[in-house]
This record gives C-alpha cells, structure tokens and sequence, in this order.
C-alpha cells in the first residue's frame, strides 16, 4: 500500500486521532507496516506497548504524551527514544516499579502523570548525595498523588537536575499545621527547585524560607548534637540542614522557634465564597477549619443558598496564582488537601 493510501473506511489522515477499540481509547500514532509483524496496525491498537515497535521509526520524537491508554507496564526502552525530553503517562494503571526503566534515557526533562511511589523503589543514594538517576529530569508533577510524608520531598532533593516541581493537592503538612509554613519547608528542602507549583521562586523567597526552617528545627538540632556529632536520625529527617547552617550559619538560641503540637484542627481559614454565575449575589466570607471535608463546606453552602449539595460544583482561586481555577473534585477530601490558604477565594457554581 503506498504512503498516500489508507485502509478502506479509514479518514485520509487517522495519524492524532483519538479512537475506541473495544472499550479501549487510544490515540493513533502511526498507520503503517511495523517490523517484524505482518500486515498493517489500525488505528485503536493498544499503546502499551506497541510503543517500543513503532519507537525505531521515531529516532528524533521529544515529546509523547500516552495519557489514558490503559498502559501498565513501561519497558527499558534500550536503543530507541534517545532524543525523548518529555514523557506524560497521566491515567494509566503503572506497575510503579516498571518506571525505573525510564530512569537512564539521557534527554527525558520532563516527567508528568507519575505517581510517587516508585521514588521508593529507587534507592537512590545515601542521606543528602545525589542520585545517578534521571541525570536530566528537569521538571516533574506530582500534583494530587496523597503524599503526606516528608522523607518523599528529600528523596527527590537527590535528583540532580530538577528545577521545576509541582505537588499541588497533597496532604503535606507541617507540626503547626499551617499550609504557609508547609510551603517554607518544600522550598528549603528542594534547594534546586526555582518553579515551586507553578510558581517562580525569588531569591528573597529561598532566602527566608532557609532561615525560617534553621530556626524551625534549630532546637532539635541542639538536641541531636549539633555541629559537632549530628545524629542519624536528624540527618535522615532534615537531609539539608548542615548545608543550610553552612550557608547562613548556626542560629542563636534566641531565634529559636518552639515547635508547637499539631494543631491542624484548630487553625481556621478566612474563606471568601463568591458566586459568579449570579451577579447580584453577594459574596460571603466564612472561617473555617481547615480540616473541614468538601462535605460539609456543601452542606454550609446548602443551608445558606437552599440549593442541594449534590448539585453544587466548587473551585478556587488562590493569592498565588490569580486568574486561575483549581478544581475541588472530591466530596471527602478536606480544604487542607486542596492547599486552600487564608483569603483564598472558593467559586460556587450549581446546575
């Protein structure tokens, strides 16, 4: 069949094309022979893995985006997309441990739709060194992946490349419970990154969430002995902190901040709902707990708007990044999970 021809009742040009194969949606690659097999590949074929036969005949493809394609394992792709930079596998079922395969492709920048715990199956280096892993994974999105342990962000401070990163939507929280001081610590333990979720990261930004985070641990710091013999346990919690007292030198007693208990459930939002589909509504600030479930923020919108629950739809807009709408998509997830903030906006929309 020559290049200008196509199977009979296919469209003149399938190559982009979204399609359904038997329940399964795949996007059209490549119409054509693929060696060693016989015959020609229809559109819908499935993408896990045909990636690999057709990848010869892409030797310069940088971007691939195989995003819900039902793909659950990936493969050593040896001799064949050398020239990748960017890789989405967003909506797929990985078998998490099969992403190491990616992990020596010498161009891959940028690393979307991975959830994080293949990181643990990296072994990356010991505390505080740098792994030989994605040498050019630049950036990485991470967004709403229920990360809630901090030893995940000091994994990735290993990677020697990153500099943009993105975990928007995880329950990462410090011991005030106070999503601000959560975002110093992300920033004093990834010193590479300068694209913190989505946003740049001035100097005078690292500079204070540095010495914020000296002070913060500067008492346990004194307990675990200090600059003389730091324990273990210290170093593998705050991997960063030697090089930071390095950099700004060891606190003064004085500046030391006492951590406080855990006091998530006690801290309360300033939250300004607004209606825009209804103009001549005004809007309505509440406080509230920032562990208070989307449940029943609906249900305080129900009593004061009389519209069902089930009908409302609910975004927000943050101080950080005006003009943009994060979706609130899950009833059981609570305002902290969303990284809502004080003086946050949240947009009330209903069917």
């Amino acid at each position: 069949m020559g290049p200008d021809q196509t199977e009979p009742g296919l469209p003149a040009d399938p190559v982009g094309r979204r399609v359904s194969c038997d329940g399964e949606r795949a996007t059209v690659l490549y119409v054509g022979p693929v060696p060693p097999t016989a015959g020609e590949k229809e559109p819908g074929f499935s993408v896990s893995g045909q990636i690999l036969e057709c990848a010869p005949m892409w030797p310069q493809l940088e971007d691939l985006c195989v995003e819900d394609n039902n793909i659950t394992e990936l493969q050593r792709p040896d001799g064949v997309l050398q020239s990748l930079k960017s890789l989405n596998v967003s909506c797929n079922p990985l078998d998490q441990r099969s992403v190491l395969s990616l992990a020596a492709l010498p161009r891959k920048e940028i690393l979307g739709g991975i959830n994080y715990n293949f990181f643990f199956w990296l072994g990356l280096s010991s505390v505080g060194s740098q792994t030989s892993l994605f040498p050019a994974l630049k950036n990485l999105n991470l967004d709403n992946n229920n990360i809630s342990e901090w030893r995940v962000v000091d994994e990735l401070a290993k990677l020697p490349s990153l500099a943009q990163f993105s975990c928007s939507g995880n329950p990462l929280v410090s011991s005030d419970g106070n999503p601000k001081t959560a975002m110093q610590m992300l920033i004093a333990k990834l010193g590479q990154v300068v694209l913190l979720n989505r946003n740049i990261l001035r100097p005078e930004d690292r500079r204070g969430a540095e010495l914020d985070y000296i002070k913060m641990f500067g008492e346990e710091w004194l307990k675990a002995g200090g600059a003389s013999q730091l324990s273990t346990q210290f170093s593998s919690q705050h991997p960063r902190y030697q090089r930071l007292i390095s950099k700004y030198g060891a606190p003064e007693e004085g500046e030391l901040k006492k951590q406080e208990p855990f006091a998530l459930k006690n801290q309360l939002l300033r939250i300004n709902f607004v209606f825009p589909d209804d103009a001549d509504r005004k809007p309505i600030e509440k406080k509230l707990p920032a562990s208070m479930v989307v449940q029943k923020v609906k249900g305080l919108l129900y009593r004061l708007l009389k519209v069902p629950a089930a009908d409302l739809k609910l975004t927000y807009t943050c101080n950080q990044k005006v003009g943009t709408e994060f979706e609130i998509d899950s009833d059981l997830k609570t305002l902290q999970f969303y990284s809502i903030e004080d003086g946050d906006q949240v947009l009330v929309r209903w069917s």
